[in-house]
């Protein structure tokens, strides 16, 4: 997918991820957000599919260690959902290194414990 469609896509994700939250509000499990995440970005015939496994590889092997990704939209985009009060380092090294793993270029952190969505609305990129 060339960056102009992911682009699209990033915008069509942050108007889903304000919906949910004007919706349902902060102070939710995350699992909430996930679920509502999926089924708003499903109303906008955007394909998601979420809780997605990621092995970890290394040297070409395939370790015993998996990683779940929250969601991910059009098999491209990595969302990685949380519920907290303060997004931490290791939140941002979570993406990162899904981002990594499963080589896609482009992951949102969206923290819907804030008032106002885009302050919990973060974009990062693996070679975009």
């Amino acid at each position: 997918m060339d960056n102009e469609n992911l682009n699209a896509i990033s915008k069509q994700i942050l108007e889903a991820s304000i919906t949910v939250h004007k919706e349902m509000g902060p102070g939710l499990l995350e699992s909430v957000y996930q679920q509502c995440l999926v089924k708003e970005l499903s109303l906008r015939k955007i394909k998601t599919e979420a809780l997605v496994t990621v092995p970890l590889q290394y040297k070409g092997f395939i370790l015993n260690k998996d990683y779940v990704i929250d969601i991910l939209v059009e098999n491209e985009i990595i969302l990685e959902l949380k519920a907290v009060e303060v997004i931490l380092p290791v939140h941002e090294a979570q993406l990162i290194s899904y981002l990594k793993f499963a080589n896609k270029k482009l992951g949102f952190l969206i923290n819907f414990n804030v008032r106002l969505l885009k302050d919990g609305f973060k974009r990062y990129v693996n070679n975009f």
